[in-house]
């Protein structure tokens, strides 16, 4: 199988001696990405202090999200997380007696789940779709569970467990026919799987850039659709989020117009300077062409688990599923640290291997990677 990215392999040095398979938790790091962090710190280091710079970058970031998800850079707030992001819509939303619903999914990452339920004393209440780990039903479940009641429905992407894939423009739909909001994490799908927000009429989607985004912690990139945004009051803010933060005008709370009124404090400028870096890589590659490859390196997963007799905890059937493919393993944390030190970075969760491959990948690193699960597990 000739690998289309073949050539990008050196921008990542780990490359050379370890198989980094762990997008899902940690992607590799690229030369881009190093370089932009070096020039941050430098700029530190000879100027001491460099605010525009730092700024433009942060700019610079949003722009790049912004063109990954086909929506305006206006339309982007800057955050520390994705539990930040969903805090921020949280708290600018009405929990009436009779709209008091968030409807997510048994199998959504806990941070976010964790914030709904932290909206109880506010009268929100939070119901949660049985979601079956290889399941390729989790968008019909929540179709089904959305009425009259529903102010919310949060949905994963791309399951951070298995992989599964939901139809964020059925779900959306089925939210607007309620007179519901949507908010996607797309945390495990942003930069592995295409996006489009306009097309896909998406209300709230936000993402992290550790994981497919090839980026570090600490930054978050949240869309709000502009007719949605404009609406909605977070009371969760800082002074990024004024029309005028260099006013410096502590009495006054005149919120930006569009998703900025959702950024907070001063925001995270080394890791924006990373991101920026890291998701122009994306956008040169292009993410279309990378969901296609690796959609093809999880049939090799599939087919290669499959003949090696490994229990596979991810859907089966193309395009259910992300670049994650989730091997179930008693001992997962053992088995991790034992697969770092044969030379293959993956990543556990409670009872599964994740084999989480980008686009810089091949299908010898995905073979080579469950040849040696499975000699580890028996």
């Amino acid at each position: 199988m000739k690998h289309p990215f073949s050539s990008y392999r050196k921008l990542f040095p780990i490359l050379e001696n370890t198989v980094q398979l762990s997008s899902c938790s940690q992607s590799a790091l690229s030369l881009p990405v190093r370089q932009a962090i070096d020039d941050y710190l430098d700029t530190w280091l000879r100027r001491g202090h460099d605010w525009g710079y730092w700024m433009e970058q942060v700019a610079l970031a949003r722009a790049e999200f912004a063109r990954m998800i086909h929506a305006s850079a206006d339309d982007i707030a800057v955050l520390g997380s994705v539990s930040d992001a969903a805090s921020a819509i949280a708290s600018a939303l009405r929990f009436d007696p009779d709209r008091p619903e968030i409807v997510t999914t048994t199998l959504d990452f806990p941070s976010i789940c964790h914030v709904w339920l932290a909206q109880q004393p506010r009268g929100a209440q939070t119901r949660f779709v049985t979601a079956q780990a290889g399941g390729t039903d989790t968008s019909e479940r929540v179709e089904a569970a959305v009425d009259g009641r529903t102010a919310l429905v949060s949905v994963s992407h791309a399951c951070f467990y298995d992989g599964q894939i939901v139809d964020i423009g059925a779900t959306g739909r089925a939210a607007r026919r309620h007179g519901a909001l949507q908010f996607v994490d797309a945390y495990q799908s942003a930069g592995s799987v295409a996006i489009d927000v306009r097309a896909q009429d998406v209300d709230i989607l936000a993402s992290g850039a550790q994981k497919y985004l090839l980026g570090i912690p600490g930054i978050a990139f949240l869309y709000v659709r502009p007719e949605l945004a404009r609406k909605l009051v977070p009371t969760v803010t800082g002074w990024i989020g004024s029309v005028n933060p260099f006013a410096f005008n502590p009495a006054q709370l005149d919120f930006a117009d569009g998703a900025a009124r959702f950024n907070t404090g001063t925001p995270p400028m080394v890791c924006a300077s990373a991101a920026r870096a890291s998701m122009a890589l994306l956008n040169e590659v292009g993410v279309p062409a990378i969901e296609d490859w690796l959609g093809q390196l999880s049939a090799v997963a599939i087919e290669e688990a499959k003949r090696l007799r490994l229990g596979v905890a991810s859907p089966t059937a193309p395009g259910a599923k992300g670049a994650n493919t989730a091997i179930r393993i008693a001992n997962a944390a053992d088995i991790e640290a034992r697969m770092r030190d044969a030379g293959y970075v993956v990543s556990a969760r409670n009872d599964v291997i994740r084999v989480a491959p980008h686009f810089y990948n091949d299908a010898d690193d995905v073979v080579g990677c469950l040849r040696e699960l499975a000699r580890l597990t028996r």
